[in-house]
């Protein structure tokens, strides 16, 4: 299974904010930090705002921050919110799907991945905060 590029941005913005937990950050600092698209964390900035991840902060002196404390934002549930479909395969449309294993085994493998991301929050993954905020404060991080 691959993530898509938005549900990317989506936890690489939580990570950043989370690693500066205690200012602001701009979207512009967050897109130069990792390389990306400015117009693209926007867009994927303000959907984590609509859904409750993060806060902002209008004006001249405004930006971003966590909404909430990372332990109480969840892998699993920012993955299933950033992720339009989970279909490993396209058995729906496959001739041999009402008869075929591989839509349970597909099915199956994709419960356990989302069980393993349900045991994690953003605390969990930020834990090294000061490497990452080196590596985040450094340049370009990929």
């Amino acid at each position: 299974m691959r993530l898509t590029l938005y549900t990317d941005y989506a936890l690489r913005i939580l990570i950043h904010l989370a690693t500066h937990e205690e200012r602001l950050c701009s979207v512009t600092e967050i897109s130069d930090a990792f390389g990306a698209s400015r117009n693209h964390m926007t867009k994927v900035a303000n959907d984590l705002g609509r859904a409750g991840y993060v806060a902002a902060v209008r004006g001249r002196m405004g930006g971003l921050r966590l909404a909430r404390p990372a332990t109480e934002i969840n892998l699993g549930e920012v993955v299933r919110h950033t992720e339009e479909g989970f279909a490993l395969a396209d058995c729906a449309s496959c001739v041999i799907a009402p008869a075929c294993g591989l839509t349970g085994a597909l099915g199956a493998a994709l419960a356990a991945f989302l069980k393993v991301l349900d045991g994690y929050t953003l605390a969990d993954i930020v834990s090294r905060r000061s490497a990452l905020r080196q590596l985040l404060d450094g340049g370009i991080v990929r």
